[in-house]
């Protein structure tokens, strides 16, 4: 079994647990605990803060340890450990610490794969490896939530932890049999593979911190996920007073966005290169407003899937061009991940404030002017995003520039 393989069972196992118990943690501790939904709202926000708070810094010791093996590892026993601790937990500062954990290995996952991927098939390969990647990661994540799904029925709430303690011991496994020697760390970095006494300093963190471009795409996609985030939450609020199931509906949105989201990332992988990183979010931040159109104007569950379709294919794109734009602009310099971090605590805070933007919109506009309002950061992030030149797309044009440059000394005629 070759070294891509083994990414491709990581990424399946661990599509499921990188947000730990997710949507199930209300679940279970309302029903075993009793819970409240301000209690459990309230952890839930913690806990959140929490995973901004330890983004940058994961990404910081993935670039610093330079052993994403180990890290992956290690952040798979984290959500192991923090997940199980909730069965027995019951107070809330126990409860709280669990997911604490469980969060931290989350937020290592991302950037240590990343750099496990990087370090495998190196940077050119990178766009299509990543495609696969997060076609895989849906892939896990739909059957673990048919497992789930079907198993509650019969086992109760409980089966969460075991699906998600299984997936996490799968990915342990996947990662501990994946070939050492196919692992290049200078590779990972792009530093030469073939001289070990070049060694570029790294670069400081500041100058990463300060990289207008890395900014700018921060901020859009901070502007995506505050419209994105919250959206089907919404909509599910919205199918309640308008339709009689809205639970189920719900649910098979959900399933319809990940089925959607496995073809167009490995389409995404391919086309990164061949049309660039930028036109392909243009197209994931151009989708959001007409989602948001569609969910405002439109009552029909059924036809409300063609709204959650566009979900798929704009958070596909984006899963696949954010590490592969962020590999663009950091490269060389031995941070890839730090800024994969820090970008991700950005537009984690968008994320985080979706639900109330969204609520708020609908207290103030009703539910037509709500979704419009959650599709209006896009336009904005579209704006940052059209702004970024082509310097974050070296593909097929740019090669072959350097082709015809490395060339053009060769063809001269020889002085006679």
């Amino acid at each position: 079994m070759n070294a891509t393989t083994h990414l491709g069972l990581i990424n399946v196992f661990i599509g499921n647990i990188q947000g730990g118990l997710g949507p199930f943690l209300g679940t279970w501790l309302a029903e075993t605990n009793g819970w409240s939904p301000a209690r459990v709202g309230f952890v839930t926000t913690l806990v959140g803060i929490g995973a901004l708070v330890m983004s940058g810094p994961a990404g910081a010791l993935v670039d610093r340890l330079g052993r994403p093996r180990l890290l992956i590892g290690l952040a798979c026993l984290a959500i192991l450990g923090g997940t199980l601790l909730i069965l027995p937990a019951h107070g809330f500062l126990t409860v709280l610490a669990a997911q604490l954990l469980a969060a931290a290995g989350g937020v290592l996952l991302l950037p240590a794969v990343t750099e496990l991927t990087l370090g495998i098939v190196g940077k050119d390969r990178f766009p299509q490896q990543q495609g696969r990647n997060q076609a895989f990661n849906h892939l896990g994540i739909l059957i673990a939530a048919g497992i789930i799904s079907f198993g509650t029925a019969h086992l109760g709430p409980a089966v969460a932890f075991w699906v998600l303690g299984a997936m996490a011991v799968l990915a342990i496994v996947a990662t501990a049999t994946t070939p050492g020697h196919c692992y290049n760390g200078r590779r990972a970095v792009g530093w030469k593979e073939d001289d070990a006494d070049d060694k570029p300093e790294r670069a400081r963190t500041r100058s990463i911190l300060s990289n207008r471009k890395l900014l700018v795409l921060a901020v859009a996609l901070a502007l995506f996920n505050l419209g994105n985030g919250g959206m089907l939450t919404l909509l599910g609020q919205k199918l309640v007073a308008t339709a009689n199931d809205a639970t189920a509906w719900t649910a098979r949105y959900v399933m319809v966005a990940q089925l959607v989201m496995i073809p167009v990332a490995l389409f995404a992988g391919s086309l990164a290169d061949k049309r660039g990183r930028r036109k392909l979010l243009l197209v994931a931040f151009a989708v959001l407003p007409v989602r948001a159109a569609l969910s405002g104007f439109i009552d029909d569950p059924m036809w409300l899937i063609s709204a959650e379709v566009l979900d798929g294919v704009a958070s596909g794109i984006v899963g696949v061009a954010v590490p592969v734009v962020v590999a663009d602009l950091t490269w060389g310099s031995g941070r890839t991940q730090t800024a994969l971090g820090v970008v991700n605590a950005v537009q984690g805070i968008g994320g985080a404030l979706s639900a109330w933007y969204g609520g708020l919109a609908y207290a103030l506009l009703g539910w037509t002017g709500s979704f419009l309002a959650l599709g209006a950061p896009a336009l904005a992030a579209l704006a940052l995003v059209i702004w970024l030149d082509a310097t974050t797309e070296p593909g097929r044009r740019t090669r072959r520039r350097e082709t015809l440059a490395a060339r053009r000394p060769a063809e001269q005629p020889h002085p006679a």
